[in-house]
């Protein structure tokens, strides 16, 4: 095929690739254009990670959020700063270190944020379990902090009661020898101490 004709079945495709290559640039609306401005009130209820740990024995860190409010909060966030810590050496390609290794984070809750983790529209009244599976894997004294969010863009804003930040810190103890760990020759099972 020759002629204008076959320039116009060339020309569809190509120009139908660059509208598709635009788009997956980030060519679109933002992640949180949806996102509604607003206060939503919330309190922790529940907020549990075990102050002595050892190095490779597995571990749990659980946030309890109520939304205490009358509003549904569009989704509720939890950030969690210090499951690594930064190095000082300069010889290291990522001066990231990882204080924690998550096994698996809270089910559902993948972002596209670093350390974020979301479970979705909060009812009124209604409270939601962040679960985090972790092990320690570098030994000493640890700050682990971390806040609650309405939303990933920023324009929904959560507060405790009193109009404070949703945050909490807890400091944590991890033992550079691992924990007892055995066999049950009846089971099979693996029981550990501590």
């Amino acid at each position: 095929m020759e002629g204008p004709r076959a320039l116009r079945l060339i020309a569809a495709p190509a120009a139908a690739l660059v509208v598709l290559g635009t788009a997956a640039c980030g060519g679109g609306a933002s992640q949180g254009a949806d996102e509604p401005s607003g206060t939503y009130r919330v309190a922790i209820v529940r907020s549990s990670f075990p102050t002595r740990q050892h190095v490779a024995a597995p571990t749990r860190l659980v946030i309890d959020v109520r939304n205490t409010g009358r509003k549904t909060v569009p989704d509720v966030a939890v950030t969690v700063d210090a499951f690594s810590s930064r190095s000082e050496r300069t010889d290291l390609a990522d001066p990231q270190r990882p204080v924690w290794i998550v096994d698996r984070p809270p089910e559902g809750s993948t972002t596209a944020y670093t350390d974020t983790w979301a479970l979705g529209p909060l009812a009124a009244g209604e409270t939601k379990r962040f679960v985090w599976r972790l092990t320690p894997v570098q030994p000493g004294t640890h700050r682990l902090r971390y806040r609650v969010a309405a939303g990933l863009a920023g324009q929904a804003k959560a507060v405790l009661a009193g109009d404070r930040v949703p945050e909490r810190e807890m400091t944590v103890r991890i033992s550079g020898r691992p924990a007892s760990a055995r066999v049950d020759p009846e089971t099979g099972a693996v029981v550990r101490g501590r």
